[in-house]
């Protein structure tokens, strides 16, 4: 049916179900300012009776004058106690009148373990609202969506109960485990090749090897090609550049792998796999060739477009996509965390260095800290005044802040926006990075005081051979599927004879998985579990390297009395000075330790929380 475009300023709708969507994304952001009251005045008058909000005194007032005068701006720190008591099973309104349904898990605590978000059952809805307006602003930019599928790599991740009961997983197993997804209903513009059996396998390897049969089944109905993040996509080329031989042999026998054993997995794939010699000789021509240059485009030639997250940390992965899908547009289409979604892309089609992120005002209340990056004191914090959703400047920086329907009040998220535009009312922002993060390769955050303790406890192993660690610094090496990180030593070895010892190369091996072993948990699931991380690599680099830097650094421009080394590198000429000096290479010989059920500690006399 012929939809009038008239309905949305965006451009005309694919369907009468598009235009619905478009005309709701145009009409909150125009009103964005009462949206914002509505939502702030809706979530305390709800939480009124809340042990946090009682503790503020605000007398049941819900406007925002009352509520930024008494109210503090919190961290995740601050919230640790409520959380805890939560997390053990008390059952009271400590956050949120509304029952706590479950903890979404995040990563980056001051103790390098994940977070534990607190969400209730109706934030799956908001969460669905805005998945159901990713499709119309695509089908703006891309036509014809309806006419073939995507394939998309979703997984599941490991969970685990509280000592209280509660689920504690991250935000995308509970959604995929939802029924909000579970039973969707049949939308031709947002079909996959993947069954939910494949992405609802627990086991990571058997999911990706059923995803990618799927995949390979229906490689000309393909149209679009994705994952969560850039690093998921360049994991599943690189698990078909390591399986494609027996992917084929299943394809062209029609019988499945042994290596397949989940029942509901082998019900499922056995009823859609069946003898296809023709497309087994195609991937064994393809997939056998050195070059793979394009490969994406070569079995899925009818793919328009990659649809991955490019933004941030990511955006060191867009070289070797544009390779392996030569050059494909990468669309970013969604801001979300685990905390709170946020908005979505409405020009999903623009290069990833222009993407912007339009904030929906209806998902929670959102403030923003000024943020001066230049700013040595207060991390870059200019001033405590926090700005509101339609007040922000064009071009300014800001930390956000949000308030939520699931008791988060006043919420530092710890993410770095620079505003770009407006659509409507509703400012537009681009995601500049996490505040404090050095190296991330996945979804995991390391930051410098995480990374110094990691070298602290892995130096000590140099004791014996009277060496230490004179200066260190590092990168996310992505040239590797997967990435891992690289950190490169400069020691001083009082005795040179040691430094040149079997013995010795093999304590920098072990230097390199006791480093591991002092990340966060998140990072050793990545390593362990997901496989989205490879071995941590240390590198040691001739005496007087780091001199070398520094010298380098004050001729472009930096003061010697002001000069720090900096703990993470991605300029090109520092790594190529780096690399040219590196005497040996060292890798972590074995996985670091990690289990679900990593315990940890909120507050001084908490009790342990299994997450």
């Amino acid at each position: 049916m012929a939809v009038d475009s008239s309905l949305s300023p965006l451009g005309p709708p694919a369907c009468e179900k598009d235009a619905k969507a478009l005309q709701f994304i145009e009409e909150t952001t125009r009103n964005a300012n009462a949206v914002q009251e509505r939502v702030l005045s809706e979530i305390l008058a709800r939480n009124a009776q809340t042990e946090y909000l009682k503790r503020f005194k605000l007398g049941g007032a819900t406007d925002r004058k009352t509520f930024k005068s008494k109210l503090p701006v919190i961290t995740y720190e601050d919230l640790q106690p409520e959380i805890q008591r939560i997390a053990n099973g008390d059952r009271s309104p400590i956050l949120s009148a509304h029952p706590i349904s479950e903890f979404l898990t995040s990563s980056g605590t001051s103790a390098g373990e994940r977070k534990l978000m607190p969400t209730i059952q109706e934030e799956l809805d908001r969460r669905q609202l805005l998945y159901s307006l990713l499709m119309p602003v695509m089908n703006l930019c891309v036509p014809g969506l309806d006419k073939g599928k995507g394939l998309y790599f979703l997984f599941v991740k490991s969970e685990t109960k509280t000592p209280g009961g509660l689920l504690a997983r991250p935000v995308l197993t509970s959604y995929y485990k939802s029924e909000h997804f579970k039973t969707r209903p049949y939308d031709p513009y947002n079909v996959y090749t993947s069954p939910n059996e494949a992405i609802l396998c627990p086991d990571s390897f058997q999911s990706m090897y059923a995803q990618m049969l799927c995949g390979l089944l229906e490689r000309e109905k393909v149209l679009r090609l994705g994952a969560v993040f850039a690093s998921g996509l360049l994991r599943a080329i690189r698990f078909l550049q390591l399986n494609w031989q027996q992917l084929a042999e299943d394809i062209r026998t029609g019988t499945l792998s042994s290596k397949i054993t989940d029942p509901d997995l082998k019900s499922c794939i056995g009823g859609i796999l069946k003898p296809h010699p023709e497309l087994a000789d195609f991937m064994s021509k393809q997939c056998g060739n050195e070059n793979w240059d394009g490969i994406l485009t070569r079995i899925w030639p009818n793919t328009k477009y990659l649809d991955v997250i490019v933004t941030g940390a990511m955006a060191q992965y867009i070289p070797t996509l544009d390779y392996y899908s030569g050059g494909l547009p990468m669309a970013c289409t969604m801001y979300a965390s685990s905390e709170c979604y946020f908005g979505l892309n409405l020009n999903p089609m623009c290069k990833p260095s222009e993407v912007s992120y339009t904030i929906m005002p209806n998902m929670a209340y959102f403030e923003f800290l000024p943020y001066e990056p230049n700013l040595v004191s207060g991390g870059g914090e200019s001033g405590t005044r926090l700005v509101d959703l339609v007040d922000v400047e064009v071009g300014r920086e800001y930390e956000l802040v949000i308030t939520t329907y699931a008791g988060l009040h006043r919420y530092r998220v710890g993410d770095i926006l620079r505003v770009t535009g407006f659509h409507n009312s509703a400012p537009q922002f681009h995601f500049v990075r996490r505040k404090n993060v050095l190296l991330s390769i996945d979804s995991d955050k390391t930051d410098e005081a995480e990374l110094q303790l990691a070298v602290d406890n892995a130096s000590k192993l140099l004791k014996k051979f009277s060496a230490s660690v004179v200066e260190y610094t590092s990168y996310a090496d992505t040239t590797t599927i997967p990435g891992h990180y690289v950190i490169y030593w400069e020691l001083l070895v009082k005795d040179s004879a040691n430094s040149e010892s079997e013995s010795f190369d093999a304590v920098m091996d072990q230097c390199c998985l006791t480093m591991e072993e002092s990340l966060n948990s998140v990072y050793r699931q990545g390593r362990v579990a997901d496989n989205s991380i490879g071995p941590l690599e240390i590198r040691v680099v001739k005496n007087g390297t780091f001199e070398e830097l520094m010298d380098y650094a004050i001729s472009r421009g930096a003061s010697i009395n002001q000069y720090k080394v900096p703990r993470c590198v991605n300029f090109t000429p520092i790594m190529e000075l780096l690399d040219f000096r590196v005497i040996s290479k060292h890798v972590s010989p074995s996985l670091p330790h990690w289990t679900p059920e990593r315990k940890m500690r909120f507050g001084k006399n908490a009790e342990d929380t299994m997450i």
